[in-house]
Formats: C-alpha cells, structure tokens, sequence
C-alpha cells in the first residue's frame, strides 16, 4: 500500500536524522556524505506525504464539525472540504511520482564529450554548434560550464571537445543526450544549395567522486605533449597538455585547457574516473537487463538519438517519437520541450512498471 511505503521512508528519514545529530558519527566523514545524501534523497518525498497527512486531517476534522455547524458556518466549511478533496488526489499523484526509483546518479554533475563523427567538417561545426546549445542551457539553469579539452578546427567546430557541468541535478537533464546527434542541413560551403545529413556523437557521463570510484594509479600510463590549437598547431612549448591511459579497460583521456600540468592531469583524472564509473554502471545495468530496457535509450555512444533539420526547424527525437518544429530556439539553449517530454516518458514507463 501506498501509505505503508511512505511511513516506511518517512521512519527512515527521521533515523537518518537523528543519526546526522550523533557525535558518534561527526567524525566519519564518509559515513556523513552517505547520510546526507540519502536525506536530500528523502526530504521531498517526506515533506509532500506530511503535507498529504496535515490534508486528510483538516478533512476529517471538517467533516466531524459539519455534524454540529449551523447553516451559516455550513456552506464555508463545504467549500474548503471540496477544495481539500480537490488537492489530495493531485497530491497522491505527485507521491506516486516521487516514488518512482531514482536514479541514484540524479544529483551528479556531469563530464560531457562532443566528437564531430560522420561528414567531415560540417559534423565538426555541428559538434560545435551543440556545445554552444549545452551552454546556453546550462546558463538558463543556473549551471557552471569548465571547459576540460578542446580540438578546435580550422573550419569551424571541434573534432573533439570535452567539458564540465556543475549544478543542482545536472545528470537528471543531461543524461538524455548521449549518442549519435543527425544534422541535416545546406553547409555554407555547399554552392549547389543541396542538403548535406552529417553527424556528431555526444557521451554524458556523471561525474564519479572518489567515495564512488576509486583508481589505482599504478594501472594508469601518464603522458605529457604540447598543447594545440586549430590545425593541430603547437600553441605553447612547454609539455602542459596531459594523456592519461588505463591500461587494464584501454580507456584513454587527455587534457590541455588548464593552466598547467597539475591542473591538467587532475581534470583528467577527474574525467577518467568518471568514465571507469560509467563503464561499470552500464555493466551493471546489461546484467539487470529489464532496469536497462525501460530507461530512455542505452546510453551508447552508437544510438541514433535525435535529427535536427534546419530547412523545416524540426527536431525529432527518435527515441520517443517527438517530433517539434523549434529548432531554432533549441539549438540556442531551450532545450526544456525536448528533456521534459523524455522525463515524462520514462516516468511513464517506470510507473507501468511498477503495476
């Protein structure tokens, strides 16, 4: 029953309380974060229940008043026990929501990379064209972009671009975005006026601190190189640019944004245990199988998820069948029809699940 799930989480959120208030725990610092995650985690839930309960009472105490009220009292108290009953199903609606698993990575910050893949330099003006889109959104949601590594290409765009989003729940927004982005579109270099499909592949991945993923680095290869700039270009002499290789997965990261070798290799490192812990979440998720299957796409790198087509302004999102004709105003930033129609969709699909 529903009541019985919420004193469950209600209990728990109070024991989580009293625990953050113990001196036994003020000195375990892991133990600490764990609470306090967990708590923020809770609190909605918790606050719209009590809500839901201050409700149910009002309408019961109003009932019980109806028996003995006289007729002027009467049709004042009928009309706040009708509003009354006009909130609580809408209410029981939002806790069935928030009852919904979360996905615990919600809250992360993200490390998002931007490859120009098929179409040669129309996909890297378009891996460009897409970093400018995720900044703008970052900038209406109140979030910080850090640029991590850059490819910058002489046409235009990047071949490569890899950054940082900091936030109040980045991951649960940006975790729709990876895989293959289809634009179609005339290049400014096409003289006929004939529509040129290229592409670009887009990895989220959430930001992996060290209480999730730790590395062990001795399994890591450190090399240094000079930074470059369009072209390939040497932009400085000295060896500031880092690449991290991990030798047991092969997986390979570099950085060279940062003012320096230390800042570079601790981004990258930054970037190489969050894409570790990505890589065991997804091998995880293979094996629950029905968890994977109900998300919104795979989350591959290789997934066609969404076509932009500028001669119609039409976005569709293949994944869901959505289909707007605002390209222009998603690809400046306002990306919130698209993300908020695929929260709703897999908000569907998890509660179908659930009956």
């Amino acid at each position: 029953m529903l009541s019985e799930r919420l004193d469950q989480i209600e209990q728990r959120y109070d024991e989580i309380n009293q625990m953050l208030m113990d001196p036994a725990y003020s000195t375990d610092i892991k133990k600490l974060t764990e609470l306090s995650k967990e708590q923020r985690q809770l609190e909605k839930t918790v606050l719209k229940y009590r809500d839901y309960k201050q409700l149910s009472k009002e309408a019961e105490d109003l009932k019980e008043l109806l028996k003995d009220t006289d007729d002027e009292l009467k049709e004042m108290m009928e009309m706040e026990l009708e509003e009354i009953h006009e909130k609580l199903p809408l209410i029981e609606e939002e806790l069935h929501l928030l009852l919904i698993p979360k996905d615990p990575n919600d809250e992360k910050n993200v490390i998002v990379e931007i490859r120009g893949a098929a179409g040669g330099d129309e996909a890297n003006i378009f891996a460009g064209d897409l970093f400018r889109m995720y900044n703008k959104f970052a900038e209406s949601k109140g979030w910080k972009v850090e640029m991590l590594y850059a490819d910058p290409q002489e046409a235009g765009g990047f071949s490569q671009i890899e950054f940082q989003v900091s936030g109040e729940s980045v991951y649960s927004y940006m975790k729709y975005e990876s895989g293959v982005h289809r634009v179609q579109r005339v290049p400014l270099t096409e003289s006929a006026g004939r529509i040129h499909t290229s592409t670009s592949t887009v990895l989220v991945v959430p930001e992996a601190e060290e209480l999730d993923f730790d590395i062990n680095l001795d399994d890591v290869r450190v090399d240094t190189f000079c930074s470059s700039g369009p072209g390939g270009q040497s932009v400085n002499t000295t060896k500031s640019a880092v690449r991290l290789t991990h030798e047991p997965t092969g997986t390979v990261v570099q950085c060279q944004d940062g003012k320096s070798q230390h800042e570079n290799k601790a981004s990258a490192l930054k970037i190489l245990r969050s894409r570790l812990y990505d890589k065991m979440l997804q091998e995880k998720l293979d094996k629950e199988g029905d968890e994977r299957r109900s998300k919104i796409g795979t989350g591959d790198r290789s997934e066609k998820i969404r076509t932009y087509n500028y001669p119609q302004n039409r976005i569709t999102d293949h994944r869901i069948n959505f289909t707007i004709q605002q390209l222009d105003r998603i690809i400046d930033g306002r990306l919130d029809p698209v993300i908020e129609a695929l929260i709703a969709e897999e908000q569907k699909r998890k509660l179908q699940k659930q009956e």
